[in-house]
């Protein structure tokens, strides 16, 4: 059977555990050899998006150019697994509508919890005004109003989280259930 093509975008702030549940996807996913690339939000920042500012017309920049790119990915049969705040509401249903296969994770966490996971600093940062336009600090983050799946990261472990979002590529015939060991 030829594997169908998906785009499970994660959004959430900063530190909510959007790369760290896709990194345990991509493995629970590879072990079972399915056909999948990451985009993660900082990776794609220093590749196909460099340049691009953080003003509100660059963020959606950013998020159409990676949209794109998955939108390539799951129409030849990719599970493509992107990680990015994108914390405009409106650029992500645009995203999602040029998708046809889309699956919208919402990381869920309070900021307080983001602040407190925040090992790159950022938060501090932001709050000593060194960075500006930092979401959820002084530029707003749009939560989905409707999202297939939430992963409150500050209530479940990483495994119900990942668990989920299997639950949801299963119950929409992206991958067949997993057969108990």
């Amino acid at each position: 059977m030829e594997q169908r093509g998906v785009t499970i975008w994660f959004t959430g702030l900063s530190g909510s555990g959007k790369s760290t549940i896709v990194r345990a996807l991509e493995d629970r996913l590879r072990s079972r050899h399915f056909k999948l690339e990451v985009l993660d939000g900082d990776i794609v920042r220093t590749n196909l998006t460099k340049g691009l500012g953080f003003s509100k017309e660059d963020r959606d920049e950013n998020i159409r150019r990676i949209g794109f790119v998955s939108h390539l990915l799951t129409r030849n049969g990719v599970i493509v697994l992107v990680s990015a705040i994108s914390p405009y509401r409106e650029i992500r249903e645009e995203v999602r509508d040029r998708i046809d296969d889309f699956i919208e994770v919402y990381a869920s966490a309070p900021v307080e919890v983001c602040e407190e996971r925040d090992v790159k600093g950022l938060y501090k940062k932001a709050r000593a005004g060194e960075i500006k336009g930092f979401t959820g600090i002084d530029d707003p983050y749009e939560p989905p109003l409707n999202p297939d799946v939430n992963c409150e990261t500050h209530k479940e472990t990483l495994d119900e989280s990942v668990d989920k979002v299997i639950a949801k590529m299963e119950e929409m015939g992206y991958i067949p259930a997993a057969v108990p060991a």
